[in-house]
């Protein structure tokens, strides 16, 4: 095989590739680049650690056809620190794989294309298009809630349900929820005949952390997407991103919801954010190895207290607020507390109650599907204190 690249495009196209490579593993050929060139002048490249994986076609030269898998990090690596404009990538029948760019020359070992392990099925009858900017906003809503290595499974990624006219997305672990459906332009592509669209899928936290940094904030960049029983494809402009996904049912969010709460204080969110980030100074102090990071808030009539005391010190801060019901006194990890507001889309935002041992919620002031297009709720369970 031989090919010469442009080295800003082939570096350009290796960046994303990277995602997919895997670091610890006992199989050097995950940890690769499997680089295929056909004629005319077509390579594509593909790496895949057998959860997700990325596939991305650039123009190059060919030379000589060929198909070899080369380590990600050693020729991401060399193409840094070459200089030339064009790189010459040349694998022998002894698997030598020579890299040269101008005077420079590098050599490393290569291995069969055949040892890269299957890639799934990469088009299926059900897909749909929608916005990335849709998609990355809202991942960008509930993916601090995501469970990471917890005991079910399914809680260790985003659950996603799409219907004709919207996208929702969910999100849980044992201390957090995180809820978000908007209205949006879905463009069917289904070619089963099924004339509606109607899936539910859960992503895995790892992919859903990538696609959060592959997506596009553009609101006219659309993403196609592939949806079959264990996989989901991206079609991400000239990427191709496709992951497994988990396997089982989601549990059931909306019992686990508080609906009616007791007491209810509307609050500015910027206000809120603001003594939260100084209370941090107190709550995220490390203490013989580990952390105490709960924030106290004490309603009364209509100020909220924000206090935290620990050997770094203490903090307190007053903010007036709108209150309805009674008084409480309930306490919460300061970063859950933080993400889940930061999470809320609005300047005023609603915080629910009810006890200091039942889940708090956080909405929007205005949170009306009907009549705004789209509607949030962010759970948070509350600590014991023992003072």
């Amino acid at each position: 095989m031989k090919i010469i690249f442009n080295r800003s495009a082939v570096s350009a196209a290796v960046a994303p590739l990277m995602c997919a490579v895997s670091g610890k593993s006992t199989l050097s050929t995950i940890e690769g680049i499997l680089i295929e060139a056909k004629f005319p002048d077509i390579c594509t490249m593909t790496t895949y650690d057998l959860e997700k994986g990325v596939r991305i076609t650039i123009e190059a030269k060919v030379i000589e056809e060929g198909k070899y898998i080369i380590n990600a990090q050693k020729f991401n690596q060399t193409l840094r620190v070459m200089d030339g404009e064009e790189v010459t990538l040349t694998v022998d029948q002894k698997l030598s794989a020579s890299i040269v760019s101008g005077r420079s020359s590098h050599k490393m070992s290569a291995l069969a294309g055949e040892d890269f392990p299957n890639v799934p099925e990469l088009k299926s009858d059900r897909s749909f298009i929608v916005g990335q900017s849709v998609l990355k906003s809202m991942i960008a809503q509930v993916d601090f809630a995501m469970g990471v290595n917890d005991q079910r499974a399914v809680l260790n990624g985003t659950y996603f349900k799409i219907s004709d006219d919207s996208v929702m997305l969910v999100s849980c672990d044992s201390f957090k929820l995180a809820k978000c459906r908007r209205k949006a332009e879905l463009t069917n592509k289904n070619t089963n005949g099924n004339e509606h669209l109607e899936y539910a899928f859960i992503v895995p936290v790892k992919t859903v952390n990538e696609l959060s940094r592959l997506l596009s904030d553009d609101e006219e960049a659309l993403t196609h997407i592939f949806v079959t029983r264990k996989h989901i494809v991206l079609l991400i402009g000239e990427l191709t991103f496709f992951s497994r996904l988990i396997e089982g049912e989601y549990i059931d969010y909306d019992r686990i919801i508080i609906k009616n709460h007791k007491m209810v204080v509307k609050v500015d969110k910027k206000e809120i954010l603001s003594a939260l980030d100084r209370a941090a100074l107190v709550t995220e102090e490390k203490i013989a190895g580990s952390v105490r990071s709960h924030v106290k808030l004490d309603v009364a009539e209509d100020v909220l207290k924000i206090s935290a005391v620990s050997t770094a010190g203490s903090t307190y801060d007053e903010l007036f607020i709108e209150h309805e019901g009674d008084d409480i006194t309930i306490a919460f990890n300061n970063r859950y507390l933080i993400d889940s507001i930061k999470a809320c889309e609005s300047e005023k935002i609603v915080l629910s109650m009810s006890s200091p041992l039942t889940s708090m919620n956080i909405e929007p002031e205005e949170n009306n599907y009907e009549e705004n297009g789209s509607d949030e709720i962010f759970m948070l369970l509350p600590v014991r204190t023992k003072d």
